[in-house]
């Protein structure tokens, strides 16, 4: 029930984040906001109503919005209406709440660092604490065959004689079983907070490059959770926020391709009701894991609302490019076919998400 809540909790957050970012663009650029929704219609209740707009909830809940006056074209001449607005000012209210995602995904991904939350560490500075992760396994190698997986925190590596590594660091290791040669070697690691060993014989040809040197076929990267000052957490969680974006990009752009050509596989994307478990297996693990998340998803929900479908920010964004180079409007009644169209698959695609999620807790 409270993982429950708290992923409603983080979902509202990020709705009405992104919808406040359209909401104070219009305000800045004197265009009217009638309505600001959470979700979509049809409408559960009225909030209250401050100024000229409504504060609404509605019953799907797959989103938000902020109705503009004039934004369906009407009431093209008319001052405060976003269609009177120039097409720049309607292009920075579109882009607005991705801006607004963004920056609270920045936000949180500061305050996660600042929290405290693993991150990668290339060279740790003197007196710093940090842990040796396994971060990929080569298929066919002796750690693979021994049940190694990448996440696994190395703590020890034994030769058959009982010596241990006096380094614990990926150089190390390399240099302990390489110089060893094909002794067996046991491997003391820790998965889900339970310790384990595994023995296993270091083989040759397992590293490309490495030929003829005895390897045990794992990469090894050190991880520090300690947290970060301030602004080191800012200047960090920026970059962070930039490669998030990078690393969603592509794989959003696997998935439309696959739609493109048929190939998409949608049952392993998680939605709303996914999200439960996901959260909650977060929140099992600390306070600075919850903040990384909602901030993954913040970076996810600013690009899928540049996604060119009408019902969304990129598609919106597409037609009032079209209309500052045709100096004109599309016909009203193509405008209503194409945002219908619009919201059906939106709609269609958390649906089938959504379908996905149930399935998998019932699997």
């Amino acid at each position: 029930m409270l993982t429950a809540l708290l992923v409603i909790a983080i979902l509202v957050l990020l709705i009405v984040s992104h919808e406040l970012g359209h909401f104070i663009a219009a305000k800045i650029f004197d265009v009217r906001v009638d309505e600001f929704g959470i979700g979509y219609p049809p409408r559960a209740f009225l909030f209250g109503k401050i100024g000229d707009t409504e504060y609404t909830f509605n019953w799907i809940p797959f989103g938000g919005f902020v109705r503009l006056f004039g934004e369906d074209g009407e009431a093209a001449k008319e001052r405060g209406s976003f269609a009177h607005a120039d097409k720049w000012k309607q292009a920075l209210i579109l882009v607005a709440g991705v801006f607004a995602n963004a920056l609270v995904a920045w936000m949180l991904f500061t305050l996660a660092l600042n929290v405290g939350v693993p991150r990668i560490i290339d060279t740790p500075q003197q007196g710093q604490t940090v842990k040796l992760f396994v971060s990929d396994v080569v298929p066919g190698s002796p750690a693979a065959a021994g049940g190694l997986i990448a996440g696994d925190e190395i703590t020890a590596v034994t030769s058959a004689s009982g010596e241990k590594t006096k380094t614990l660091s990926p150089d190390g290791i390399v240099d302990f079983v390489s110089i060893r040669g094909g002794q067996s070697l046991s491997v003391t690691y820790v998965r889900a907070h339970k310790e384990n060993a595994v023995v296993m014989r270091p083989a040759n040809s397992v590293v490309p490059g490495a030929e003829g040197r005895p390897a045990l076929g794992i990469g090894l990267v050190f991880v520090s959770d300690e947290s970060l000052g301030i602004f080191n957490a800012m200047y960090q969680g920026f970059l962070t926020m930039l490669n998030a974006f990078q690393y969603i990009g592509n794989s959003l752009w696997t998935i439309v391709s696959g739609a493109v050509s048929g190939t998409a596989d949608l049952s392993q994307v998680v939605g709303p009701v996914g999200l439960v478990g996901v959260i909650g297996e977060a929140s099992r693990s600390g306070a600075g894991y919850v903040l990384e998340l909602a901030a993954f998803i913040a970076v996810n929900l600013a690009i899928i609302n540049l996604v060119p479908i009408p019902a969304l920010d990129g598609g919106r964004l597409v037609i009032v490019g079209i209309e500052a180079i045709l100096r004109r409007p599309p016909p009203r009644l193509i405008m209503q076919i194409i945002n219908t169209v619009g919201i059906a698959l939106v709609i269609f695609l958390m649906l089938t998400v959504t379908y996905h999620d149930i399935a998998r807790l019932f699997a």
